[in-house]
This record gives structure tokens, sequence and C-alpha cells, in this order.
């Protein structure tokens, strides 16, 4: 793999994994199917398999921004307060891309 496209994967897992958190955020219970995840990640031209996926949620429990339950074939992931303060510009967890800044802030 090139250089160039060694960093382009870098940046769509970091790019992927604020977009699962901030789905997750945006959620009642913080919580969703990764079953469900493979759509939003779609939305942004993000398609990749549920084995890809898994493998993102499992660096974001790493790294204690989510939670994971397993639930049959699928992952369960719910945001933890952690991923929660990375979401806020609270903290920067390594991996994930930062959010932008609120308009007007």
């Amino acid at each position: 793999m090139t250089e160039l496209a060694t960093d382009f994967a870098r940046l769509v897992k970091e790019e992927a994994r604020l977009i699962i958190l901030r789905a997750l955020a945006e959620q009642t219970n913080e919580s969703l199917a990764s079953s469900l995840i493979e759509p939003v990640l779609a939305r942004f031209a993000i398609h990749q398999p549920r084995p890809w996926i898994h493998q993102q949620l499992e660096y974001l429990q790493m790294m204690d921004a989510v939670t994971l339950t397993a639930a049959g074939t699928v992952q369960i992931a719910t945001l933890t307060e952690h991923g929660h303060r990375h979401l806020q510009r609270h903290i920067a967890i390594e991996g994930v891309k930062r959010p932008s800044r609120a308009i007007g802030a």
C-alpha cells in the first residue's frame, strides 16, 4: 500500500469513528446496533462491511469512547462519558477526528 493510500485509509477510519460517536449521541439512549451504523456511514460515502465497522467499534471501546454488547451477529455500541467529552471538544481521543467548532463559537 502506498503512503497516500495508507494516509487516506487512516483518515477514513478517523472520520468514521467521529460519525459513529455523533450517531450514538443523537439517540435517546445513546446506543445503536452495528447493523444500523452501516447505513449511517453510507450517508457519508463510507461504504464498509460490518466486520470493518466492528473493528472501528472495538477501537472506540479500547479508547473508552463506547461500551460494546454482543447481540448475535451485531454489536450494540453505547456512548460513554469519555466519548461524549470528545464530541464536546473537552478532550481529544487519538484516532478519532476532532469535531468542528460550533458555528459562532
